[in-house]
């Protein structure tokens, strides 16, 4: 039997035939539902295992890998999608009409809506990842290096053609790189403190802050520093438990001494409606001189405690 169906096959004329992935739908991605319990049952069965431990100081790090595998996997996602983005130009540009040009051109935008959808449920398990991270650290989590765009916002139906495929993808991808708001600066440095009750009232401080500027400025949009082991890190943690989006510029070491002088002229030329000050260094008291000479408001919080 075998040799027969072997035989069936040779005499089969497959020079057309081609495997394809089959048409996927969003149920045949996991579930918010599925996520959500799936990562935070990992998530606690993984730190509970640090707790009390020898290892309980690396913890931190090990949550910030935990949300990185998902950042990395959409990240590779985006890179496909990029490729396949590349290829439909290609393909549009050289259009003959033929069937088999619309037949590579349907299979290059079927390549591209899978990695796009793969993405966004990635971004989504990251996202969710990082809420948990939030919780257990206490502070917001970021990449090493470039954003965490989240697509998933814009989203809004299926893309069909080729041309508005790429028209959708570019539009997405500029929403998801570019924070809509008004811009609030906030700039602060590492400070140290003699007690535990001294670090907490200072935290208090800064959220106080935060969330009377907030008040004023309903559509925020955050812009600072990324030091996630000074102020920064309190601000951003703010941001994100209030679902804030934020602009993050970290310093450009190439420029040396010059570069925290150049991120200033960089966050203030976003034309912020205030500039949130608490202690730091002379960049940052250049920072605020340069904000009320341009008649930007600061609200000044450079005092030890923050007050």
């Amino acid at each position: 039997m075998y040799d027969t169906f072997i035989d069936h096959l040779a005499g089969l004329d497959l020079s057309g035939f081609s495997i394809k992935p089959a048409p996927f739908t969003q149920t045949d991605f996991p579930c918010d539902e599925a996520i959500n319990q799936t990562l935070a049952g990992a998530w606690s069965d993984l730190f509970a295992m640090f707790a009390d431990s020898a290892l309980e100081a690396d913890a931190e790090d090990i949550a910030w890998g935990f949300v990185n595998l998902f950042h990395r996997a959409a990240s590779r996602k985006s890179t496909l999608l990029d490729r396949a983005s590349d290829e439909i130009r290609a393909l549009l540009a050289s259009a003959d009409g033929s069937e088999i040009h619309s037949s590579n051109l349907d299979e290059q935008v079927a390549r591209a809506q899978a990695a796009e959808a793969s993405m966004i449920a990635f971004e989504q398990m990251r996202e969710t990842a990082a809420a948990l991270y939030l919780d257990e650290i206490g502070s917001s989590w970021k990449p090493m290096s470039g954003s965490r765009p989240n697509h998933s916002a814009k989203i809004t139906s299926a893309v069909v053609d080729a041309r508005d495929f790429l028209r959708t993808r570019a539009e997405r991808r500029r929403a998801a790189h570019s924070p809509e708001g008004t811009p609030i600066v906030f700039a602060g440095g590492r400070s140290s403190f003699a007690t535990t009750d001294e670090a907490k009232a200072f935290a208090q401080s800064v959220w106080a802050t935060l969330d009377k500027v907030y008040d004023q400025v309903p559509d925020m949009l955050l812009v600072h520093g990324g030091d996630s082991k000074g102020v920064d890190r309190l601000a951003a943690s703010w941001a994100e438990r209030r679902d804030i989006q934020q602009l993050v510029f970290s310093l450009d070491r190439r420029l040396g001494a010059r570069a925290g002088f150049k991120r200033n002229e960089q966050m203030l030329g976003l034309k912020p409606r205030y500039v949130i000050a608490f202690p730091g260094n002379g960049v940052l008291e250049r920072l605020v001189i340069e904000a009320k000479a341009q008649r930007i408001t600061v609200v000044d919080r450079r005092c030890p405690t923050g007050g």
